[in-house]
């Protein structure tokens, strides 16, 4: 595997452009055209089409046998055979996804995909030859065949978009994925089903999930270069003691495990919903088989869109701030699609026929519903793009295809948890679809409290970004100019008590904040600041202790590389215009010698959080949705920092937009 084929030595080297390239100049559609990307979103595209089409057409198949048999006999044995098929697909997840990840790391990852895709070819013509001979033992052994090509491209997949995408295409690739699987799935399900219910099934099915499995190989072919991470790594083939060090990995980094518990959480939620629709669309909405695929296209269509919206939302930066965002749509509209199904259910329809598309829309409530499970997919897009991009940017690239493969492992198991939870509620229990999706939506809350809990900085980023894409307009030049990594100084002009959120709002990197201890200890504000590791300092004549203990957490901040930022006049301006900045800076930089870069704020005087007109928080607030700058120029070198140049250089920068 670790050969490299002739068709990856000719120009395949991935043109990824200069980290600091100014993202807001690109859309993330942009990335389509790109030979970076285009290969192989077109390569795990097809391969989710083929999964869905196969398996939706070869349930329907088997379904349609049991009804044209007789005795309670044959629905005993033809309910046997779905669920055989559908944990036959799950098993291979948990006894390969272990190896699949360490293959991923040892190896290079283009040769990786080719050779999955080929065997794919194969395992479809298995499928074709099982549906034309009617062998429902095939048929079990394909499935489970492709759910090991599954669960080994699923590593592959996620730890090869870092290393062909720069970060700040990172949410926006994420989220092409996210839109393109979900895409897949419901094209899959649709088109698998309906292809099953016509003649000759096996002829049909066979042949398009042949073509699009050549096809899904053909693209593979053109997808980049990927090196190998982690070459000199000894596999362990054993998936018990394997699984076992794949935790130990991902919970390394705390944050990155309980994201990777959001994920696999929200699969949970996916599976249930969309494996009830079917029969909520059936038993409690009274619909005909179309009325299912316009539920499917609802949820679906919701997630493809929450997922594109992210990179807009997130200001082209991975925003974990949104996570909280859409696990609080999900449960609200989850609550809203009970009480709306109930409604829905009052009135009694009593029709001798099904409810077709068209009869369904025009119902009392109807559209509510359809709007309910566009929303709950929509959140959804929010919720599961920024948990990705997190676990993809802060695993370390040498093992991030194992902590994928650990992800996979987890939500599989959270999948089979879905179909037990549909089992007791709704099988034992029998509490009905729409009280089922209400339990989901209550229990999603106990997750994400519990998330948030442990992950302060979820909740700390969430009010960050609320707040500032709710009452300002901010828009941003230069920052570009920003190192995305290694140890820097951020100097800016201080204007409002709000400073601090929109710079954090703005910066791609988290950022530690040296602020004056009256405005750290502000309530509310004092749980962003803290959790963000902001250090308060005063003068040393009010408290000499603080002020040196903030001088030593500065120093070692620098040293581990962090990214600080100051407000070098020592305090908000009174008059609008720029104080003289103390040499508190000049200290700073003399003690760990680190780049500066100048930053100006340009809007905020004359606000509510400004000290002009009547005064901070009593001036009306006038000027909500206001337009405001962001503005950083290049890095100053450490042994050319003064306070005086940076005032010039800031003045400067800010220009005569400040008011």
């Amino acid at each position: 595997m670790s050969a490299m084929s002739r068709e990856n030595r000719l120009d395949t080297t991935p043109e990824i452009p200069h980290q600091g390239q100014d993202e807001e100049q690109s859309s993330q559609f942009a990335l389509l055209k790109s030979r970076r990307f285009l290969p192989f979103f077109l390569t795990q595209f097809f391969g989710a089409l083929n999964d869905n089409l196969f398996k939706n057409a070869l349930l329907v198949i088997l379904v349609s046998a049991g009804v044209a048999s007789s005795g309670d006999a044959a629905g005993g044995q033809t309910n046997m055979l779905v669920n055989m098929a559908a944990g036959l697909f799950i098993l291979p997840f948990f006894l390969f996804s272990a190896l699949a990840g360490q293959l991923a790391d040892k190896y290079e990852k283009s040769t990786i995909i080719r050779r999955i895709k080929l065997v794919e070819i194969f395992i479809m013509l298995a499928g074709f030859a099982a549906l034309w001979y009617n062998q429902t033992w095939l048929m079990m052994l394909v499935l489970f065949a492709m759910g090991t090509q599954s669960a080994f491209f699923g590593p592959v997949k996620y730890s090869i978009i870092p290393q062909h995408l720069t970060t700040a295409e990172l949410v926006g690739g994420n989220a092409q994925i996210e839109m393109g699987t979900f895409v897949a799935i419901l094209i899959g399900t649709i088109a698998g089903s309906l292809m099953a219910g016509g003649a000759q099934p096996a002829v049909l099915v066979g042949c398009v999930v042949v073509v699009v499995a050549v096809t899904g190989w053909l693209c593979s072919r053109a997808v980049p270069v990927a090196e190998a991470k982690a070459p000199g790594l000894a596999i362990d083939f054993n998936p018990v003691r394997e699984g076992r060090e794949l935790f130990r990995l991902a919970r390394e980094k705390h944050a990155v495990l309980l994201a990777i518990l959001g994920i696999s959480w929200f699969w949970l939620i996916g599976a249930g919903y969309l494996t009830q629709i079917p029969n909520f669309a059936v038993t409690v909405l009274h619909g005909e088989p179309g009325l299912i695929a316009l539920l499917l296209s609802a949820f679906t269509v919701g997630i493809a869109a929450g997922s594109l919206l992210c990179e807009r939302m997130s200001g082209h930066k991975i925003e974990i701030g949104l996570v909280p965002f859409g696990a609080m749509g999900i449960s609200v509209f989850g609550i809203d699609l009970y009480f709306a199904a109930n409604a829905f259910a009052m009135n009694d329809y009593s029709g001798s026929t099904a409810v077709g598309v068209l009869a369904f829309l025009a119902l009392p409530g109807a559209v509510r519903i359809l709007l309910d499970l566009a929303l709950i997919g929509l959140f959804g897009g929010f919720y599961i793009v920024p948990l990705y991009a997190m676990v993809q940017m802060r695993t370390d690239e040498a093992r991030r295809a194992r902590i994928i493969a650990f992800n996979n492992i987890l939500n599989a198991f959270f999948m089979v948890l879905s179909s037990v939870l549909g089992i007791v509620f709704l099988g034992l229990v029998e509490i009905g679809i729409p009280a089922f999706y209400l339990i989901i939506a209550l229990m999603n809350i106990a997750v994400a409290v519990f998330i948030f809990q442990q992950v302060p900085e979820f909740t700390m980023r969430f009010l960050i970004w609320l707040f500032s894409h709710s009452m300002y307009r901010v828009s941003h030049r230069g920052l570009e100019n920003i190192p995305d990594k290694g140890a820097a100084l951020i100097a800016s002009n201080h204007v409002s008590y709000v400073d601090a959120l929109l710079i954090a709002g703005a910066v791609r990197r988290p950022i530690r904040f040296i602020m004056y201890k009256p405005i750290f200890e502000i309530p509310v504000l004092n749980f962003i600041f803290r959790t963000g590791g902001a250090i308060p300092i005063c003068s040393p004549k009010e408290d000499e202790m603080v002020y040196n203990a903030a001088l030593d957490a500065i120093a070692a901040g620098l040293e581990k590389g962090d990214l600080l930022c100051m407000f070098p006049e020592g305090k908000l301006t009174r008059d609008g215009d720029l104080d003289e900045f103390r040499s508190g800076v000049e200290r700073i930089i003399k003690r760990t010698p680190v780049p500066v870069v100048p930053m100006a704020l340009q809007g905020l005087w004359g606000g509510f959080f400004s000290h002009s007109g009547l005064g901070v928080f009593k001036t009306p607030f006038h000027r909500f949705w206001s337009r405001i700058g962001i503005v950083a120029a290049e890095p100053v070198a450490a042994d050319n920092v003064s306070a005086p140049a940076l005032r010039d250089q800031i003045l400067a920068l800010r220009g005569d937009t400040y008011k």
